[in-house]
Parts: structure tokens; sequence; C-alpha cells
């Protein structure tokens, strides 16, 4: 080429067979360890995951848990394979520490949450399609997420709540058992038959089919209220019958005392007015 001697020519050849046989060696070494690394990261990662699968872990638990595990054994292989060939990775090292430092500073309440998500998906307190109440609010979980979990109430409304929040409070899960127990207290007046009363109670309570022998109904009387003689009824019933028993012997109590002649007390004020004379 114009403007090269030969002498220079040479020196420039001479200088790549330098550094190719100087670092020919490590960057084939290094490209074989990133090809071999790759490899097994795939291998460990499908093994954790069907290891997951097998223990019935939840599938989003499941997804970014081997995905936490690719992206750090990458991310260590890469620093390795980099160290191989000659990059200082001491600098790089201590800048992804302090830049994972000021995001988690920076990022505390989505952590936090984040954390919540992953317990909450491990331990599992409630599943997708459960009955819950937690925070103030009650419905059925629609998805739970690593960040957050969507409740949708039974008037329809989407709410969405932080794990965080949500893994530190307390839960009541209505769908957990498969059985739950329908209380109910129904009044009658103390003039009334007592053993009547209890007779129709407990026949309502057998004729219901979703009633359960096993526990067997307890139909008791319970107080001497101020204006009342109190029953209380127990009747124990699929979870999913809950308050469809609970509304159904409400209302074929109502109906069954009035058939016979048995008042339900109700809260009375007797108004006497007196003419004054001057």
């Amino acid at each position: 080429m114009d403007g090269i001697s030969p002498e220079q020519m040479q020196g420039y050849i001479d200088s790549g067979v330098t550094m190719a046989m100087s670092y020919g060696p490590q960057l084939i070494l290094a490209i074989v360890v990133l090809v071999i690394g790759l490899w097994i990261i795939n291998r460990i990662t499908g093994l954790a995951g069907r290891a997951m699968e097998r223990t019935r872990t939840e599938a989003t638990l499941s997804r970014f848990l081997t995905s936490l595990i690719s992206i750090g054994l990458k991310a260590l292989l890469l620093i390795s394979v980099a160290s191989m060939i000659g990059i200082e990775t001491t600098s790089f090292i201590a800048i992804l520490g302090a830049a994972g430092l000021a995001v988690g500073l920076a990022l505390q309440g989505s952590l936090a949450n984040f954390a919540g998500g992953v317990l909450v998906l491990m331990f599992r307190p409630f599943k997708v399609g459960d009955f819950v109440e937690a925070q103030g609010i009650s419905g059925v979980v629609s998805s739970i997420q690593i960040f957050h979990t969507i409740i949708k109430t039974g008037d329809n409304k989407v709410i969405v709540v932080p794990n965080g929040a949500l893994s530190n409070g307390i839960i009541t899960n209505y769908s957990r058992e498969e059985t739950r127990r329908v209380d109910f207290v129904f009044g009658i007046g103390y003039g009334d038959d007592i053993a009547k009363a209890k007779a129709i109670l407990e026949r309502l309570v057998s004729e219901d089919e979703r009633s359960l022998k096993d526990p067997a109904p307890l139909v008791v009387v319970s107080a001497l209220a101020d204006s009342s003689v109190n029953f209380t009824v127990r009747v124990w019933v699929k979870s999913d019958d809950y308050w469809a028993t609970y509304f159904a012997i409400t209302e074929a109590v109502k109906l069954a005392f009035d058939a016979q002649g048995i008042s339900i007390p109700f809260p009375q004020r007797d108004v006497h007015l007196h003419n004054q004379t001057a």
C-alpha cells in the first residue's frame, strides 16, 4: 500500500503474529468455556424447572425462579470469560454492586412487594379462585403476580393489593377447607312454644339437601335475651354452598314461623302522650 514501507508492513505482521500467539489461545479457550458454560446453564435451569414442577411449585414462581437462576449464572459466566481474556473485572463488579445498592434503595417498596410475592407463591396461603379477606377487602382471587395480587369483589370491582402488605397482614381464606359452618341466631317470643320452634328449626335444617349429616347440625336455646328466647343453629355445608344455604334457611324459617304462629320479636317503643291543662 502507498506510504507504508516494507519494513513497516513487516512490523505490523510481526505484531499481529505476536498478539495472536499471546491472546489466541486465551480467546479460543474463553469461547469454548462460554459455549460449554451456556450449555451447562441451560441444563441446570431445565433441571430446576422440572424439579419445581414435580414439587407442584406455583407456575408464576417457577418461571421467575428459573429466569433468576439463568440470569445469575450467565452473569457469572460472562464475568469469568471476560477475566480469561484479560479484561479487568474488579472495577466492573464494584460498579455493578454500587448500582445494585442504589437501585435497591430507590425501589424499597417494590422490593418489599417482590419479597411478599415470593412468599405468597411459595407458601400458598391462597390460590386463584379462593374467596379471601385481607387488608380490609374481601373477594375472589383473580390473579397472583410477583408484585401484587388481583382480587375481584362481589360487586365486580377489581382491587390490586401489593404483596408486601398482603404477606405481612392477616389473611382469612374462606375456600381453603372443603366444608364450612353456617351459624344462625333466631329469636322467638317468651310466650311462644320453645319445643315447637325447635322442632321446626330441626326439620328445616334436615330438609335442606346442602346440610351435611356429619358433623351433625345443632339446634339449641342459647340465650334468654331482653325481649326474645334465642336459638343458635349451626349447619355444616360444602364451602361453595355457604351463602345459598344461609339465605335459603333464613327465608324458610321466617315463612315457617309465620305459618305456625310463632312470633319473631323486634324492637318496639311505646310513646305515651299526656295532656296538661293550664
